[in-house]
């Protein structure tokens, strides 16, 4: 598992550097402006999910979750600590169905 660090979006622009997605999941710092990037080169659709740690009214909110396509991204966001910061860390924890070929890239804009 790996900690992402959330890439600035500038006016000069970006060129995002992206991770390989971990096996056991990866984590990001919470924020308004922060999302992920996924990018699978696979021949199949992965899905991706985000653990919810938030509540509403008392009710455990359900952890969302992306279908990325074969060969397809997605763009995944905002990542806020009211529905996603661990009670230990503060991360978000992201999750993956499959990893092979799979790139992730934080991103704050």
């Amino acid at each position: 598992m790996a900690t992402l660090t959330p890439q600035a979006v500038s006016i000069a622009g970006l060129n995002p550097t992206y991770s390989t997605a971990a096996g056991g999941g990866d984590k990001v710092a919470c924020g308004e402006r922060t999302f992920i990037h996924i990018k699978n080169g696979g021949g199949s659709p992965i899905t991706v999910t985000l653990t919810a740690t938030g509540s509403v009214r008392g009710q455990t909110v359900t952890s969302p979750t992306v279908s990325v396509p074969a060969a397809g991204e997605r763009m995944i966001g905002p990542i806020t600590a009211d529905l996603f910061a661990g009670a230990t860390d503060g991360l978000a924890a992201i999750g993956y169905s499959g990893v092979t070929t799979v790139t992730v890239a934080a991103l704050r804009i």
